[in-house]
């Protein structure tokens, strides 16, 4: 009789175990951060400092924060789960005294991310807007080391000591396209920030009136998801001087991506008139920004 009834209770422990595990799974903690690369997944609500999980649909989020769709007031147009009401929160949570925050819309306790009121609450560098409560980085020079996108803001890059703004591109060849009147403020796309000369003046197969211009472009990622392969690159593009365009990918060779997926380099390779001793060439990214380059002989 003894040993049944430690069975039952063994049985009975078991079970609670399981379901606090099974309602853990139901709630997602909040990550704090500052910027995307601080969340192991989704983006970071920079107004609240939170990271935000994105989703497809409500099915994917916590019972808690089943509304699925775009943050208001992001220039990051991913779904992410969001909560819609204090009352859901602790229902859905079994707890007390949770809100559903203005600013974070996330699931927390009363005054967890209301925004920043005082610039000291923000980032070095960065100023609170103390009307919507976000802290925004500085406008001018900081410093920085290295290249690519380093400690700088999205649509600037590095340029060994400081960050600048990517150059507006003014060859004929982007004149028109959506690219050259990129936006760091609503732009979600891969950020070109240099554009070097490989080879300029060699055989272009057995093309005699040619001779191959081979460029170096870099770039880096808003979100830290470049692909593993040039085969999944999305919206790259080579622009001749006329404006008309190609996709580069099949254009390119030798892509090297970064361990944290953040900042690639590819080899476009062209052949040009075997004539030229200067050409002017444009590249971009769909939702980036669009880059001049001229390369001498």
């Amino acid at each position: 009789m003894q040993l049944r009834k430690m069975m039952v209770m063994l049985a009975a422990v078991s079970t609670m175990s399981f379901a606090l595990t099974a309602c853990g799974d139901e709630t997602t903690a909040t990550e704090s951060c500052s910027s995307d690369t601080d969340c192991a997944s989704g983006f970071c609500n920079t107004a609240a400092r939170v990271c935000m999980d994105t989703c497809e649909s409500g099915s994917d989020c916590p019972d808690a924060e089943k509304n699925c769709a775009p943050l208001s007031g992001s220039t990051n147009t991913a779904k992410v789960c969001q909560c819609a009401t204090s009352e859901l929160c602790n229902s859905q949570n079994g707890t007390t005294g949770q809100v559903c925050g203005t600013v974070s819309k996330r699931c927390e306790e009363p005054g967890t991310s209301t925004g920043c009121t005082k610039d000291s609450e923000c980032a070095t560098g960065e100023t609170c807007n103390t009307s919507t409560g976000a802290c925004i980085p500085p406008v001018g020079p900081t410093a920085c080391s290295g290249e690519g996108q380093s400690t700088c803001a999205y649509g600037s890059s590095c340029g060994g000591t400081t960050c600048a703004a990517v150059p507006a591109p003014t060859c004929s060849n982007l004149q028109g396209k959506p690219a050259a009147s990129f936006d760091p403020a609503t732009g979600t796309g891969n950020i070109i920030y240099s554009v070097t000369k490989e080879i300029f003046g060699t055989a272009c197969g057995t093309d005699t009136t040619a001779q191959t211009v081979k460029a170096r472009v870099s770039f880096y990622s808003k979100n830290a998801d470049l692909p593993a392969t040039k085969e999944g690159l999305n919206g790259f593009f080579y622009v001749r001087t006329t404006g008309g365009e190609q996709n580069g990918v099949p254009l390119s060779n030798g892509y090297q991506r970064s361990t944290d997926s953040r900042s690639a380099s590819l080899s476009v390779n062209l052949c040009v008139d075997k004539d030229f001793n200067q050409v002017v060439l444009g590249f971009y990214f769909t939702g980036g920004n669009g880059y001049c380059a001229t390369l001498t002989k």
